[in-house]
């Protein structure tokens, strides 16, 4: 099956090896590859691309693009770890640092996990509002007016907002700073969002805290739920890439829908 790898080369990655290193070792396994240029966009390129197999080279948030596109076209994907964090190839098992081993998905077994949806826009981790969303659009937003500390200035100003009652769930009031919807079960400590044991559950996990440091979380657990406030829109991070969307906020879930491949197990 003829398979196309998209290359994210700003993906962000700590190590690794370059773009142009990985192009390679992909046409080497007869695998079309393309490193995308300053102002492309992947999705498009998945939509009008050929290739019966749609790959991903980069972090959440450019996994998650050309992802949604795979689901949209009925494409089994290909995930190759290739930004800082890479949670979503975590949870799937993969080697966060052998790069070039996930490659080898593009012959792997199959494995179909869930997918959720925002509205019109599905994600593949979990979407956060509140003071998440804040301190990620604020870095973001220093980070390209070339400010240092854009991390550190992000968290300050978001410890000023979102305050006591700012939205509903399903008709509910939301006391709380931090409001996650995760795609299956997260492992949550005080201080991170850990790892999922499971892709196929086929619920959606909210997550609720009221401080930014939060002692304790709670949780709701189904296959739906409407987040509504004040005004026509929220700031969020969808997969951790900063969005705004407009309000009410539909969530669901799509049992199984995403056809991962993944590189087969020794022996």
């Amino acid at each position: 099956m003829r398979g196309l790898l998209l290359i994210n080369p700003r993906a962000g990655r700590a190590a690794g090896p370059e773009a142009e290193e990985l192009r390679d070792e992909a046409l080497a396994r007869g695998i079309e590859a393309r490193i995308l240029r300053e102002g492309e966009d992947p999705a498009e390129l998945a939509r009008s691309a050929e290739a019966e197999i749609l790959g991903a080279a980069g972090g959440d948030g450019s996994v998650a693009t050309v992802a949604a596109v795979a689901v949209e076209r009925g494409r089994p994907f290909v995930c190759v770890p290739y930004g800082t964090r890479n949670h979503f190839a975590r949870d799937l098992g993969l080697d966060r640092n052998d790069t070039i081993g996930a490659l080898a998905g593009f012959a792997g077994e199959e494995r179909p996990v869930d997918v959720g949806r925002i509205g019109g826009r599905r994600f593949l981790n979990n979407v956060s509002l509140g003071i998440y969303a804040s301190l990620v659009h604020r870095r973001e937003h220093h980070r390209r007016r070339g400010q240092v500390l854009a991390g550190a200035r992000a968290l300050w100003l978001g410890l000023r907002r979102r305050r006591g009652v700012w939205a509903t769930l399903d008709g509910d009031p939301v006391r709380a700073r931090i409001v996650l919807v995760a795609n299956n079960a997260y492992q949550l400590d005080l201080f991170s969002i850990g790892e999922r044991d499971r892709l196929d559950e086929g619920r959606l996990h909210l997550y609720t805290a009221r401080g930014w440091l939060p002692s304790a979380w709670e949780e709701r657990r189904g296959e739906r739920f409407t987040i509504d406030a004040p005004g026509s829109s929220l700031e969020a991070a969808i997969d951790g890439e900063p969005a705004v969307l407009k309000t009410p906020l539909e969530f669901s879930i799509e049992s199984r829908a995403l056809r991962v491949l993944l590189p087969r197990a020794p022996g």
